[in-house]
């Protein structure tokens, strides 16, 4: 089949007509694009062609969207979750440059999934699981992440000035010249965490673990370090002018 050719496709019960390039190219590494690859023999209906698929068939519009133009639609906050999940299911893991600011996305899972620059300005996250996943140069300024895990994920440069991070997982995280500037980062846990070069004047480090971690070169400037966890952390070349020790 050419690679403009229609595709019919049967989505829960709805029919879509799409081409092989709109589902192989953005998402390569995604499922659509490994079943009409070429590579594998697709089950199709006799009589009119069509692939069947046992998925959401109203979500599937925004997910044909995102392939054809790369955006993804202001939704309520519930349908994000929801969106999400055949995001998963389709092996869709790219959604670097994606606008979440403002949205509800409590408890929702981005493991290994590409946010680069993504936008969560101000959005609500609590509980969600962003473990492994690329977050270099977000945008979380003002975001409440609390009690989410970020574990192994990378932050390189990411600004999440003001956001409320209390209780998080930051094991060995990549923070390098992250901007934390005023965020709440009590409670959180940041063992092994990569913060070299990082800006956190102001930050709450209340109860923060931070054993381990590198803070080389990090701004610590007005920072109460008196109930931070700092065994065997790395402070060489930190600014640490007007920290409370």
């Amino acid at each position: 089949m050419g690679s403009t050719a229609p595709v019919l496709l049967n989505i829960g019960g709805r029919t879509y007509a799409t081409t092989v390039d709109t589902l192989t190219l953005r998402e390569p590494e995604s499922m659509l694009a490994a079943m009409f690859s070429g590579r594998h023999t697709v089950s199709r209906d006799s009589d009119t062609g069509t692939v069947f698929i046992d998925r959401d068939g109203e979500h599937f519009r925004y997910i044909l969207n995102w392939l054809r133009d790369g955006v993804l639609p202001s939704l309520h906050d519930s349908h994000y979750q929801e969106l999400l999940r055949e995001a998963e299911y389709y092996q869709m893991l790219d959604l670097s440059s994606v606008e979440f600011s403002f949205a509800c996305l409590n408890k929702t899972v981005f493991s290994w999934a590409n946010l680069h620059k993504a936008k969560f300005g101000d959005a609500v996250a609590i509980g969600s699981n962003f473990e492994d996943a690329i977050l270099r140069e977000c945008e979380f300024i003002g975001a409440n992440l609390s009690e989410s895990t970020l574990d192994r994920a990378k932050l390189q440069s990411a600004n999440l000035q003001d956001a409320r991070l209390v209780g998080c997982s930051f094991c060995e995280a990549d923070l390098r010249s992250a901007h934390l500037q005023g965020a709440d980062l009590s409670g959180a846990n940041l063992t092994g965490a990569n913060l070299e070069g990082a800006n956190l004047k102001g930050a709450k480090l209340i109860g923060t673990n931070l054993q381990g971690a590198n803070l080389q070169r990090a701004y610590l400037r007005e920072v109460d370090l008196r109930e931070t966890q700092l065994e065997g952390a790395k402070l060489g070349g930190a600014n640490l002018l007007g920290a409370i020790r």
